[in-house]
């Protein structure tokens, strides 16, 4: 008795590889399995480089926020002082931070002044957020203080610098932004012992007078001065970079000599939007000064630019402006206080998991606010938009693969005789669905490799093809203002990249089986009989 052949033989290879190579004129169908295997190649890349671009995009986007933000921000509830204001900071700060650090899996806190405040230089202003932060926390922050992405250095930060005055007397900063020392100017020149107000006029014997050499600010409203008095402008008791001005001198309004000014730290979207450099002046004006009685006046100081960060997110980049927090407590009138404490903990994926003890840490009248509250519905979006896509780009694979089976009916219908001769010779109904199986499969298996070697060779060089595709295109296609990032990022993972293969394998398999099934059941009588 015959032994029966094992599946998959090796005459069953051979009889499907002379299929897939033939000719046309000799019953082929090769224009149509190229049309199969070009198909399923480009479906396959595809989704390798949709599911690598999610996932880079994904990644850059959570990496940016955490290695630039709190994981966990503690911030006080809302409460009335004396006065009836309603105030939001935390009196004991540092027993706060202390017990929050106690936390299992809290790696590091920090206590935080914020503010915003207006930002200016040679001529140009940019609205900025300003935080307040140690210089040692500073240094813990990863894409604030990497020094591959950032310009100067972090050791002058919080150091006072010495830097001349420029310009006359009438501000923090030596400049005159409401036209103070012009007015005085001219009230010498007319040898007019009067103050000059808002209007520009002069005269002795002004409620000014009362004033001036007191309390009087160089704000919109009011600027009272005496030429033979000391006048004095709002300043913060002991913030550096703070001058006094007048000396004494008859009010001639000679400059101090130098200034001392504080080292801060700039995003690089502030540094190109005001065209600053490390070492450049930078002044910060901000609305809530000084009050006085004639109302609040403005406060301006000038800081020195020592360190330029690039945190990779836009918004960081071009808003973000970070302050030595005795300097910021000072200026944002902070003193004592803090608005809010930045925690930082191992395990950033699984904070909500150290939410209620860093709550109950933090004490009464804490309230906590996690970087997946603040993120969490653009992560939401995030994962709705990779599953539509995952299927999109599936059903792209599945009408790559339906090329197999017109390619595989056509080839069933040329080889009739063929099969006919076949299964008169003693080959079995599996052993003709396995020949034209593997035909099929074939085609599915190569353009899946090819399909998987363009997907991965996209993803890891993405940075050159998409310079070239923005040089091409004559440059401005990817706009950080409206994507959030600097470049298109793409993390190729394994889990994404045997998904698209398992569907692209399994789906060529499967659409192979209906036609190699009708060739198996097809009677040798039926196809020989005009033969």
């Amino acid at each position: 008795m015959a032994k029966t052949p094992p599946p998959f033989a090796a005459f069953e290879w051979m009889i499907a590889w002379r299929y897939l190579r033939a000719r046309r004129a000799e019953g082929g169908v090769s224009v149509m399995t190229w049309i199969s295997l070009v198909g399923i190649t480009l479906a396959v890349f595809a989704l390798i480089a949709t599911l690598s671009v999610r996932s880079g995009f994904r990644a850059e986007f959570v990496d940016t926020i955490l290695g630039a933000n709190a994981h966990v921000t503690v911030y006080a509830q809302s409460r009335y002082d004396e006065e009836g204001r309603v105030i939001r900071t935390f009196d004991d700060y540092q027993a706060r931070a202390e017990a929050v650090s106690g936390v299992d899996g809290v790696s590091r806190v920090a206590p935080l002044v914020k503010g915003q405040v207006m930002a200016t230089a040679d001529g140009r202003s940019a609205g900025v957020e300003v935080f307040g932060i140690a210089a040692a926390d500073l240094q813990a922050i990863p894409r604030i203080s990497d020094p591959e992405t950032g310009r100067g250095t972090l050791e002058g930060f919080g150091e006072d610098v010495i830097l001349p005055e420029e310009g006359e007397a009438g501000s923090a900063t030596g400049e005159d932004p409401f036209g103070v020392a012009e007015d005085q100017a001219a009230s010498a020149a007319e040898g007019d012992e009067g103050t000059a107000d808002i209007d520009g006029n002069t005269g002795a014997g002004t409620e000014a007078e009362d004033v001036a050499g007191d309390d009087a600010s160089p704000d919109a409203g009011s600027i009272a001065a005496e030429s033979d008095e000391e006048v004095v402008y709002p300043s913060v008791d002991d913030a550096t970079g703070w001058v006094e001005q007048g000396s004494g001198d008859g009010g001639t309004g000679e400059a101090a000599g130098e200034v001392p000014t504080v080292g801060i730290a700039i995003g690089s979207g502030v540094a190109r939007e005001l065209g600053l450099a490390v070492g450049d002046e930078l002044r910060l004006i901000s609305p809530d000064g000084v009050r006085t009685p004639f109302g609040t006046s403005p406060r301006i100081k000038a800081y020195e630019v020592t360190w330029i960060f690039t945190a990779g997110r836009y918004d960081i980049d071009r808003t973000r402006i970070y302050m030595p927090f005795a300097e910021a407590q000072l200026y944002f009138n902070r003193e004592g206080v803090a608005d809010e404490l930045e925690v930082m903990t191992d395990d950033p994926e699984g904070v909500e998991g150290l939410a209620q003890a860093i709550q109950a840490a933090a004490g009464a009248g804490a309230l906590i606010w996690t970087w997946q509250d603040a993120s969490g519905s653009f992560l939401r979006a995030l994962e709705v938009e990779d599953n539509v896509m995952f299927v999109i780009l599936s059903v792209l694979v599945l009408i790559a693969t339906m090329n197999i089976v017109s390619g595989l009916i056509m080839l069933v219908k040329n080889k009739g005789r063929d099969i006919g001769i076949l299964r008169t010779m003693g080959l079995t109904e599996g052993s003709v669905l396995r020949v034209f199986f593997i035909c099929g499969a074939f085609t599915g298996v190569i353009g899946t490799l090819m399909g998987v070697v363009l997907g991965c060779l996209f993803a890891i060089y993405i940075d050159p093809i998409f310079s070239f595709v923005n040089y091409v295109a004559g440059g401005g296609v990817w706009d950080p203002s409206v994507r959030g990032i600097y470049a298109l990022p793409a993390k190729l993972q394994l889990g994404d990249v045997l998904s698209a293969m398992a569907l692209s394998l399994g789906l060529s398999f499967v659409v192979t089986i209906f036609p190699a099934r009708r060739a198996a059941r097809m009677n040798p009588v039926e196809a020989l009989r005009y033969e």
